[in-house]
């Protein structure tokens, strides 16, 4: 499975903003996919990710309420909804793929990655 995000850019606070993650391959819809994000000069951080059948998802406590993932197989693709946009969003948005994860909110427990898109919230 290989993996690429689009969507990101410029948006001002409060405000939104839909990422896209593009997958090719035929056995996408037996992969979990997440949401990282890093913003300059922090560690990369989980934002959220979604099971292969789409249930169950899984947030970030801070997003909760903000963001929504969702995929659908039959387009290999998935999405992440980002509403009510801070300033403290900022950061290269990255996807994810593992087959299986004990725990989805680790960035080591996926091992194919997108090159990331950009995501500015002015203030």
């Amino acid at each position: 499975v290989q993996l690429v995000e689009s969507g990101g850019g410029l948006v001002q606070a409060g405000g939104s903003l839909r990422l896209s993650c593009a997958a090719s391959g035929r056995t996408f819809d037996s992969f979990a996919v997440g949401w990282f994000r890093q913003a300059p000069g922090k560690e990369r951080e989980f934002v959220a990710a979604i099971s292969w059948s789409g249930i169950p998802t899984y947030y970030a406590d801070p997003l909760k309420g903000r963001f929504t993932i969702s995929r659908d197989n039959a387009k290999n693709m998935v999405w992440l909804q980002m509403d009510s946009l801070k300033p403290e969003d900022t950061a290269v948005y990255y996807c994810a793929a593992t087959y299986y994860a004990r725990n989805y909110s680790l960035d080591s427990e996926y091992d194919r990655w997108g090159q990331g898109t950009q995501v500015t919230v002015s203030s």
